[in-house]
């Protein structure tokens, strides 16, 4: 019975360490996209287009100057932003290195966000809850009739 119970534990921990990362400091995401942000104000799709990034602080600062200024969260932004200096997020979701993913690919072909990252604008938290794996993602092409063969992911860039 006890060997149960610790396995349990144990498996507990490694969840929590896998699907609820802490952030450097807190962000809502419902609130935010409550206000009419979409996923592109905050996270730009630089060259070549594969990643989304994550937001300049001084974009977040654009409203923050006066928005809970006298938060200490906020506070720590500013000071990032006033040094230039990129708050550590932690990436939530990450694709292991042999797999070609473009976001760029993705969104101009009609994808939504949610798709791949879950119900976003109903979470004050993100967690990873959505299984982003080789069998989710062949059941997707195939339901868009997108190219589904092994090159699609797997080949060199």
């Amino acid at each position: 019975m006890t060997t149960v119970i610790l396995r349990f534990a144990g498996l507990l921990l490694l969840a929590a360490g896998l699907y609820g990362q802490q952030q450097p400091l807190p962000y809502n995401h419902k609130t935010h996209l409550a206000l009419g942000l979409k996923c592109n104000s905050c996270h730009k799709n630089p060259e070549p287009g594969e990643l989304m990034g994550y937001p300049a602080e001084s974009i977040c600062m654009t409203c923050h100057q006066a928005i809970k200024a006298d938060s200490p969260h906020i506070q720590k932004l500013a000071a990032a932003a006033k040094e230039k200096k990129p708050i550590p997020w932690v990436r939530v979701y990450r694709l292991p290195a042999f797999v070609y993913f473009s976001h760029r690919v993705h969104t101009k072909a009609g994808a939504a966000c949610e798709t791949c990252h879950g119900p976003v604008r109903e979470r004050d938290v993100i967690t990873k809850e959505v299984a982003n794996d080789m069998r989710s993602c062949m059941a997707c092409h195939t339901a868009s009739k997108a190219r589904n063969d092994c090159g699609t992911c797997h080949e060199e860039r």
